[in-house]
C-alpha cells in the first residue's frame, strides 16, 4: 500500500497470493436499504467479474442513449474481483432494462426494482468480503495465523489505509494528477494522466503514451487501444480545443480536463489526499491505534469531532470503538492535531512543500477540497479464516470506504493488492 509503513499486528504473516483468478476476491455491498417496489427510479443488482462499477454505469448509459447523470451507485467497486452491488437509473422503467444483460460485458443482472430514491455514493453500510489467500506454505496452520491476526484486528481496530486501487498498482499515477491539480498545474496534470508511459504497463499502452509525450497528438489517440477509454475522451477534446483556439493553451487542457466524467476528476485530489493520509497513519499507527494520544482529534462513530471527552475514560471508548483517533485528509480547512503529534501532521505537507490552503486549487475549485478527519482504523467482523486444498479463505466485513486490502496486509505481511 502506497506510503503504508506500519503494522499494529506482530505475528508473523502467512504470504501467499490473492488474485489469482478474480472469482478468488469476492466483495458484497452491505446496503444502507433496499429498493421499495415502487417509484420513479429503477434499482438494479449487478453481478460482474471483471470490470469497474464507472466503466458499467458507462456502458448503461450508453446502452440506453441517456446521459451518465441520470445513473448511481452507492460505491466504486474493483475491476479485479467478482463483485456484487445496487446500481441506479432514473425516471426509467424496469420494462425497459429487461435486455439489458446482453449488452452489457462480464455482468449479471440479478435483480430489477423500482424505488422512490435514487441511489447515491456513500449509502452503505459496508461491504463484506470473500478472499482466497493462494500458495500458503501451510494452510492449516495458516488458517489459525489467519484467525488469530483477524482475532486480533477485532479488539483493536484495522490501520485505516487507502489501497492501491485508490492509485492504481501497475500504474500508481492518480495521486500524481492530482499533485499537480493541487501545485495549480492543469498541463501538468493532463500530461500525467494521458502521458508519462510506467514500465509495467503493457507495450501497447505505453507507446500511445510515449507519442503523447512527443506532442504526436493524433498518432498517439489512433494507437491507443478501446480500454484506455478516459484517455481517449480527454485527448479528443484537447485536440478539438487546439484547432479551435489555434493552440494548446492552459484553458485547451482545462476543458480537456474537464471532459471527463464527475467522479473520476475528484478523484485526483481526493488520491493525493489519501497518499499523504496514508503516511500521517503510519506515523500515527507506531504509538497505538486503539488509544488516546495527547494531541489527538478525536471523532465518534458519526465522524462528528468530539470537542470535549473525559481522559479518564476515552481509552475505554476508543477500545469499544465508541470513540476514534484521527489523521488528516489534508485540505484548506482541516484542523491539524496539538502538540508533538500536530507537528509530525505539519511535517508530511512539509516534505511535499506545500501547506494546507494549496487544496484551494484556485484555477479548477471545483476539484478542490476543504479536508477533514478521518478515523486512523476501522472496525473488522464476521470473520473466518479456513484452510482449503488450494490455501485459506478468509471472510470479514469492513465499514464503507475502507480497504480489504488493509485486513490482508496484516494476515499476510506483504504489500497486497
Amino acid at each position: 500500500m502506497l506510503n503504508a509503513e506500519t503494522y499494529t499486528t506482530s505475528n508473523k504473516g502467512i504470504s501467499g497470493k490473492i488474485r489469482t483468478k478474480y472469482e478468488d476476491f469476492y466483495v458484497e455491498e452491505i446496503p444502507e436499504s433496499l429498493p421499495s417496489g415502487t417509484g420513479p427510479n429503477t434499482w438494479i443488482f449487478i453481478d460482474k467479474i471483471g470490470r469497474n462499477t464507472l466503466d458499467v454505469v458507462l456502458d448503461i448509459a450508453r446502452e440506453l442513449h441517456i446521459n451518465r447523470k441520470r445513473t448511481g451507485f452507492a460505491g466504486m467497486k474493483d475491476k479485479a474481483a467478482h463483485t456484487r452491488q445496487w446500481l441506479c437509473v432514473s425516471n426509467v422503467e424496469p420494462e425497459e432494462l429487461q435486455n439489458l444483460e446482453e449488452k452489457l460485458r462480464g455482468v449479471k443482472i440479478l435483480k430489477i426494482v423500482p424505488n422512490e430514491k435514487k441511489l447515491r455514493i456513500g449509502q452503505l453500510v459496508g461491504n463484506k468480503f470473500r478472499i482466497l489467500i493462494r500458495e500458503t506454505e501451510d494452510p492449516e496452520a495458516d488458517a489459525q495465523t489467519a484467525l488469530d491476526i483477524l482475532s486480533e484486528l477485532s479488539l483493536k481496530g484495522v490501520p485505516n489505509y487507502y489501497g492501491w486501487q485508490r492509485f492504481g498498482k501497475n500504474r500508481p499515477n492518480t495521486h500524481k494528477v492530482g499533485m499537480e491539480l493541487v501545485h495549480n498545474d492543469i498541463k501538468g496534470a493532463v500530461d500525467s494522466y494521458i502521458g508519462n508511459p510506467y514500465p509495467d504497463e503493457a507495450d501497447h499502452i505505453k507507446t500511445p503514451r510515449a507519442l503523447y509525450d512527443e506532442g504526436k497528438f493524433q498518432e498517439a489517440y489512433e494507437s491507443m487501444p478501446a480500454g484506455m477509454r478516459y484517455e481517449k475522451m480527454m485527448l479528443r477534446e484537447l485536440m478539438k480545443q487546439g484547432k479551435k483556439r489555434g493552440e494548446f493553451d492552459e484553458e485547451a487542457y482545462k476543458i480537456a480536463l474537464e471532459s471527463l466524467p464527475k467522479p473520476l476528476k475528484r478523484m485526483f485530489v481526493h488520491a493525493y489526499q489519501s497518499y499523504l493520509f496514508n503516511k500521517a497513519v503510519s506515523e500515527r499507527a507506531k504509538l497505538g491505534i486503539d488509544r488516546y494520544v495527547e494531541g489527538d482529534i478525536i471523532i465518534d462513530d458519526e465522524e462528528h469531532i468530539v470537542h470535549e471527552f473525559n481522559p479518564e475514560t476515552i481509552d475505554a471508548d476508543i477500545k469499544e470503538f465508541k470513540a476514534h483517533p484521527t489523521s488528516p485528509l489534508y485540505g484548506t480547512k482541516v484542523p491539524l492535531a496539538d502538540g508533538e503529534l500536530g507537528k509530525m501532521e505539519e511535517s508530511v505537507l512539509a516534505e511535499e512543500g506545500i501547506d494546507r490552503s494549496d487544496f484551494e486549487c484556485p484555477k479548477t475549485p471545483r476539484l478542490g477540497s476543504h479536508g477533514l478527519r478521518r478515523a486512523m482504523r476501522f472496525k473488522i467482523w464476521d470473520t473466518s479464516a479456513t484452510a482449503t486444498p488450494e490455501g485459506v479463505l478468509v471472510e470479514f466485513s469492513i465499514p464503507k470506504g475502507c480497504y480489504a486490502t488493509a485486513v490482508l496486509r496484516e494476515i499476510m505481511k506483504e504489500d497486497v493488492y
